[in-house]
Formats: structure tokens, sequence, C-alpha cells
């Protein structure tokens, strides 16, 4: 004897969780942070009068100094601006402590792209 077989129906209700399980999974997954870009240019100093008087900063783990004067990060930006010579090209050499990580320098030169007039340079080993 001859078995008849009956054809079953596919369960949509068991495609829908799978996909949704797999919509839930990417959108936890994923990421929707806005990654920022630093410009950065290969030549030393680009756009500052030769005859500008450069200003010193030091970057350090916990501090940071603007021409020996101890600072917050965050004050930096408003010592800047407040300096007699603001919206004039001027360099900005920027000297990098031992425990400095590449965030607080990308901090840094985010802080300064808000700043008319300075062109940073970042001191390193030769």
């Amino acid at each position: 004897m001859r078995r008849s077989r009956r054809l079953r129906r596919l369960s949509m209700t068991s495609l829908i969780d799978v996909i949704f399980l797999l919509l839930l999974f990417f959108m936890l997954s994923s990421t929707f942070s806005k990654f920022s870009e630093i410009e950065l240019s290969a030549a030393a100093g680009a756009g500052a009068p030769a005859n500008a008087r450069p200003l010193f900063v030091q970057l350090r783990a916990s501090d940071v100094t603007l021409n020996g004067e101890a600072m917050a990060l965050e004050a930096l930006g408003a010592a800047l601006r407040a300096r007699p010579e603001a919206g004039e090209a001027q360099p900005l050499l920027i000297a990098l402590g031992d425990a400095v990580t590449s965030q607080r320098l990308a901090d840094l030169l985010v802080l300064l792209r808000g700043i008319a007039g300075i062109s940073p340079t970042v001191l390193g080993d030769s």
C-alpha cells in the first residue's frame, strides 16, 4: 500500500520570528555614533607667517601648559582666544608628554580646530 503524503503548509510564524530576531541582533550590534575627522597637514606650521612668534603647548596626561602656564585642557581654548594676537595666523608647537594617549591628543586637536588663526604643529622624536 502506498501512503499518500499530505502536503503541509509552511508556517509563516516561524519565518517572521527569525526575521525579527535577525533585525533585533543587527540593531543591537550596530553603533550609531558619528565619528569625526581631524584634519592634519604634512607641512609644519603651514599658514603662519615666518616672523610670527610661536606659542608652545606641552600636553601631559593630567594637564596642559601654554607657554609654561599650567591649566586644564578645557581652559586652553579660552586662553588662546584671549591672547592679544587673536585672529592672526600664529604657529602653535605641541610637545607630548610621556603618558599622553592618542585620544588626549585628538581632544586637543579638536579643541584647536575651533580657534581662528592657530596653526598647530605636533613635535615628535626624530
